[in-house]
């Protein structure tokens, strides 16, 4: 596991895709004034951070914090494919996983040790490779994918328009009345190709640090 060279969704690369995504809609620069900059999320790219979001699904950051540190220290102390893939499921339980997170982690694991995710080739992958190589893997959507695009490949144009806090945060920064479904948050984010990733982090961002009635 290991931080990708060219990793590109930076704090420098956030700024100036944000003041450009700022000269296409003066919206996004009032919104940019009250929140300030979203920071970059660079995560390492491997195994770790693709069990990681497995783990994360449905519960809560803290929870899935507790959950991971539970379980690197049931594989004495590192997260790997091999390691998990000689455990049995009682003792997985035991940290806090359900079934269906113990099935998903499993299919990950072997996707890995397989070759069927060649996790070392990813980083010179399209945008689209990345997302079809890991949707082929049981329990990863497309959402699971885009996550993983942006943070720990640094991808700089990933729009996640079916995460609800994206859609929300999107739908208040344009001042839209009502939230915006996931095809009208894709299609009113196309003008702002190619800075999507980091408007998507404003999204965020706004989401929240910015009260409702401060719209």
């Amino acid at each position: 596991m290991k931080r990708v060279a060219n990793y590109r969704l930076t704090d420098s690369h956030i700024k100036k895709a944000l003041n450009a995504a700022a000269e296409i809609d003066a919206r996004v620069a009032k919104a940019v004034n009250l929140t300030g900059l979203p920071p970059a999320r660079n995560r390492a790219h491997g195994f770790d951070s693709l069990a990681k979001i497995v783990v994360g699904q449905q519960v809560s950051t803290r929870a899935a914090e507790s959950i991971t540190q539970r379980l690197v220290d049931a594989l004495d102390g590192e997260l790997e494919p091999d390691i998990l893939l000689c455990q049995d499921d009682e003792t997985l339980r035991s940290v806090g996983l359900s079934r269906q997170k113990i099935s998903y982690l499993r299919s990950l694991a072997v996707a890995v040790v397989e070759g069927e995710l060649p996790l070392l080739e990813m980083p010179k992958m399209s945008d689209e490779e990345v997302l079809q190589r890991i949707t082929a893997i049981r329990g990863f959507g497309a959402w699971s994918a885009q996550m993983y695009l942006m943070f720990s490949l640094g991808r700089t144009d990933i729009w996640p328009s079916g995460d609800l806090a994206v859609r929300v945060g999107f739908g208040r920064l344009l001042g839209l009345d009502e939230r915006p479904t996931p095809k009208e948050t894709e299609v009113f984010a196309t003008p702002f190709a190619p800075y999507r990733s980091a408007l998507a982090l404003l999204c965020w961002h706004y989401y929240a640090t910015v009260p409702h009635d401060q719209n």
